[in-house]
Parts: structure tokens; C-alpha cells; sequence
């Protein structure tokens, strides 16, 4: 059985809490930094510079390969993967959607990654963080 969750801010036992922390104080100062309004893209090229002087290993638009069946049926790209751990998808909306988040979760299912981050620049900054488990 698999599951899906939002894990509850403030834990002290998260999945790969130190790398996670380490992306969202680097997203709350690119978003106090940029502000709302520019494209995604903006926002990961400024992430990367914020990530590289953390000193965080990334990979850009990494390639995920989709599965049915044994079929390939599809790929898509992963906005960022940091530490070959943690899935990053970037928004760019006034608000995260349950679209987007069913996006985040596609993307954990079909990779071995267990934590993925939704990180919306909005008007107001937001983030989601998701955790899959088997």
C-alpha cells in the first residue's frame, strides 16, 4: 500500500529534514529578493545561484521517465532535484492549486524519490511538502 502526505511543519522527525530546511530558507530569500510576479524560470535560475552558494547538489529540468505496465507512456521534466532526494517543483500562481499538488504527487509516484516540494512564488510566498511512502 502507498501513501501520500503532507507532513506537518514544525516536526522534528521529517524525511531529510536538514536538506529541506536548507531549500526553504533558500526560497523565502530568492522570494524576498524577487517578490511575485516573474516567470518560473527567473525563479529557478535564482534558486540555482542560491543553491550552488549553499552548496547543494541540483540538476535542472532532470528527465523522468513514466511507466505503465511495464510500458514507457510518458516523460516529463522535473523542475529541480536536489541531493538526488528531494523533487522541486516551482509555481509561479497566486495560489497552490490541489492541481499542482496532484502534480507533485504524480511526479513522487513514479520515481523512487520520497519528498517532494511545491514551492509557489505567489503574492504570498507558500510551500507544500509531500512525503511517499510504499
Amino acid at each position: 500500500m502507498t501513501r501520500i502526505h503532507t507532513e506537518k511543519n514544525g516536526s522534528n522527525n521529517l524525511v531529510h529534514k536538514n536538506i529541506t530546511d536548507k531549500i526553504l530558507k533558500i526560497f523565502y530569500t530568492v522570494y524576498n529578493e524577487l517578490g511575485f510576479g516573474f516567470l518560473e524560470k527567473v525563479y529557478e535560475n535564482a534558486l540555482i545561484v542560491e543553491l550552488r552558494r549553499a552548496g547543494l547538489k541540483y540538476e535542472q529540468q532532470k528527465r523522468i521517465q513514466v511507466y505503465y505496465k511495464e510500458n514507457l507512456v510518458g516523460e516529463y521534466f522535473a523542475d529541480l532535484v536536489i541531493e538526488d532526494k528531494i523533487i522541486v517543483e516551482l509555481k509561479s500562481a497566486e495560489k497552490i492549486s490541489k492541481e499542482h499538488e496532484f502534480q507533485l504527487i504524480n511526479y513522487l509516484k513514479s520515481t523512487e524519490f520520497q519528498i517532494g516540494l511545491l514551492l509557489n512564488f505567489g503574492k504570498k510566498p507558500e510551500f507544500k511538502r509531500k512525503i511517499y511512502t510504499i
